[in-house]
């Protein structure tokens, strides 16, 4: 009994990983199709550099905002401020991009696949992230 168990559950395991592996792929194609960053990419270029992101919001509105990650432009994390704290960004990460409005000076987020463009501000541009 236990040798089937542990056939049963290996099936499981397989199974899981060929479902992350087409998400993967899905959300990659997506990606090259819109012709925006992944979203693993898309944090790594935040983290690096302002971006004017195009998107449309749930209500159908369009909506470009200048944001970034780079922790020389957002404020420091605050108890009070829950969006300042990485955790607490993160949690809804698969869905919700939260980042720092460089405008609005202020956290805010928006849904990944609603992203219409992504464009780097070149005033703001680390060279020495792209070198290779």
């Amino acid at each position: 009994m236990e040798g089937k168990a542990v056939e049963e559950e290996k099936d499981k395991m397989m199974q899981n990983i060929e479902t992350i592996g087409k998400e993967s792929l899905v959300s990659e194609t997506v990606a090259n199709l819109k012709g925006i960053p992944t979203r693993t990419d898309l944090q790594n270029i935040l983290s690096q550099n302002v971006l004017v992101v195009d998107f449309t919001k749930l209500n159908g509105d369009k909506r470009v905002m200048t944001c970034t990650l780079r922790e020389d432009m957002k404020p420091p994390a605050k108890k009070d401020d829950t969006m300042s704290q990485k955790k607490i960004r993160e949690i809804n990460k698969e869905e919700l991009v939260s980042v720092w409005d460089v405008n609005a000076k202020g956290w805010r987020s928006f849904r990944y696949n609603r992203i219409n463009s992504v464009v780097i501000v070149e005033e703001y541009e680390q060279n020495w992230y792209f070198s290779g």
